[in-house]
């Protein structure tokens, strides 16, 4: 069986990351499958999907390394052609990667203690983010 939603988050571009785990894991619960895998996919070019610790620390470290691997401030044939300054945005989208498969069982996620499933917006605006979750399990 599949079963498929979608969540809404705001975010501020950017490297804004969000954590996603306690919709997600809800999302599971309501699936109503006991156990099976969850995908958990960002459409776009300017954001991803991964996990991480969600703390301060760690969050300010990926977008410290982000900012530093792939420096905002540099020129972007992206944005020579369209001239919206997120070339960067795109690069870092393309690295990081749009989804993440995360398995579950009793209905709750098997994820690690300190790993939480998060958003990284890299746009340089404010955005409305769509991220789609589907369930695949019995």
């Amino acid at each position: 069986m599949v079963v498929t939603e979608r969540l809404t988050v705001r975010t501020n571009g950017n490297n804004h990351v969000v954590d996603l785990t306690e919709q997600v894991a809800e999302a599971v619960a309501r699936s109503g499958l006991k156990a099976g895998i969850v995908a958990v996919f960002v459409p776009g070019s300017t954001a991803g999907v991964t996990t991480m610790e969600f703390e301060p620390g760690a969050v300010e470290d990926l977008q410290r390394w982000f900012e530093e691997a792939i420096p905002a401030a540099r020129e972007y044939r992206h944005n020579l052609r369209w001239g919206d300054q997120n070339g960067h945005s795109h690069l870092r989208a393309s690295l990081l990667g749009p989804s993440l498969t995360v398995p579950f069982q009793d209905r709750r996620l098997l994820l690690g203690t300190w790993q939480q499933i998060v958003l990284v917006d890299f746009d340089v605006r404010p955005r409305r983010r769509e991220i789609i979750v589907q369930i695949i399990g019995e």
